[in-house]
């Protein structure tokens, strides 16, 4: 896990085939479910994209975690993938909007 988290964000779809691989790889050794701060650190590795379904794969990881991560709407220019964490957590009833 503290590759995955220390090589950054995911790339978005203009990266290579072999970097993406390589993040996919990383990812996929992170055992669920994953702990409190396993989920806070892995929430900053969301792209400026979907990198071709990875950060659906990220966002189902981080939700196994025992608490949602995010517990107050990050606002209209968060990350769209921190919304919908956030939403998810909502529509869930893990917690009230904010």
């Amino acid at each position: 896990m503290q590759t995955f988290v220390a090589d950054g964000p995911l790339p978005d779809w203009d990266a290579s085939e072999e970097e993406i691989d390589s993040r996919v790889q990383q990812l996929d050794a992170i055992s669920a479910p994953v702990t409190e701060e396993e989920a806070q650190a892995l929430v900053s590795c969301f792209g400026p994209d979907d990198c071709y379904g990875v950060a659906w794969t990220l966002l189902h990881l981080i939700e196994t975690g025992p608490d949602p991560v995010l517990t107050t709407d990050p606002g209209p220019k968060a990350n769209e993938w921190h919304q919908r964490l956030h939403d998810r957590a909502v529509f869930a009833g893990l917690i009230s909007r904010s």
